[in-house]
């Protein structure tokens, strides 16, 4: 008799938020406030198009992550919600357009994303340069902040956005490398390392970044040895979030993670040697970013001082 208790269980999604996925939307007349702003100089936000769960919070602040290079992207990752399919010329007037809505909105941190855009020589990277040149030249007390594709690995597209003086370079490996086919198709988990390390090689003074979503399948020692890989690219800063599933299209969230495992990450993180480690359930790569950038300035005024004393004579 065939005992079909014996065969192994799939993982089933699971059906509800736990308590800790809950979040209240602020009821606040400055999110009213932000889009205006937003729509009136015609931008596309990451906090939209991607249906983020901390939106509401954000834009009650006065914040928001721009997305530029247009609100198509050519890839198909099967958890962003960002649309898919061929996307529109670039428009040249978007960096100033950008750089005013910022100065308009009192930004001292401006974080800029994009979709990505494989029809592009350079994957866009002349466009975030040219992005970065007008916030420099409109708000020049703002610290800037890219979170750039992977530009198909292009060394040259990478110095261009190098060479226009972010002070945070961002690119996000997203999931763990097993994970890739399934989640990250078209996405390559040695090139996106590579783009963090090629970043860091050519400017050692500016702030890299990357980010991971948990609760897609990876195990716990996956995750681990990616925080150590970033680590070895010298990656400055590290997120860690929960993955959420935008729509019943997209990949069901395998795990929810329980707090206590984002604070061991961020444990783990902080020993490996990152200068700043925002791990939580809702934590999202732009996502409380100028606080994040602060921490790992100060971090990195520490680790000076200490090897200042350690090299002074008594």
């Amino acid at each position: 008799m065939n005992d079909s208790s014996r065969e192994p269980q799939r993982a089933q999604p699971p059906r509800k938020f736990p308590p800790w996925i809950r979040k209240r939307l602020p009821a606040n007349p400055q999110v009213a406030l932000t889009q205006q702003v937003l729509k009136g100089y015609h931008l596309n936000t990451v906090c939209e198009s991607a249906h983020c769960p901390n939106m509401g919070e954000c834009f009650a602040s006065g914040t928001a992550t721009f997305m530029i290079l247009g609100n198509v992207c050519t890839r198909s990752c099967r958890f962003c919600a960002v649309q898919k399919g061929e996307p529109a010329a670039l428009d040249g007037t978007e960096p100033d357009r950008l750089a005013l809505a910022a100065k308009e909105l009192g930004l001292s941190h401006v974080v800029v994303t994009s979709v990505t855009r494989d029809d592009l020589e350079d994957g866009g990277a002349a466009h975030f340069a040219a992005v970065i040149r007008a916030l420099r030249q409109h708000n020049p007390q703002a610290t800037v902040e890219v979170l750039v594709p992977d530009f198909m690995g292009r060394p040259e597209s990478v110095r261009k956005v190098v060479d226009a003086g972010p002070d945070v370079f961002n690119h996000n490996v997203e999931t763990v490398p097993s994970l890739y086919p399934k989640v990250r198709p078209e996405a390559n988990y040695e090139r996106s390392i590579t783009v963090l390390r090629l970043a860091k090689a050519l400017q050692s003074s500016m702030l890299t970044k990357s980010g991971i979503m948990v609760g897609l399948g990876e195990r716990s020692e996956e995750v681990e040895e990616v925080m150590r890989e970033l680590r070895r690219a010298e990656c400055d800063i590290l997120t860690i979030g929960q993955y959420l599933s935008p729509s019943a299209n997209h990949l069901p969230v395998v795990e929810f993670i329980e707090p206590h495992r984002f604070e061991r990450y961020r444990r783990l993180g902080e020993s490996l040697g990152f200068k700043a480690v925002a791990s939580g359930p809702f934590l999202r790569s732009s996502y409380d970013a100028a606080k994040v950038r602060k921490e790992a300035e100060c971090q990195l005024e520490v680790e000076r001082f200490r090897g200042h004393n350690a090299c002074s004579p008594e």
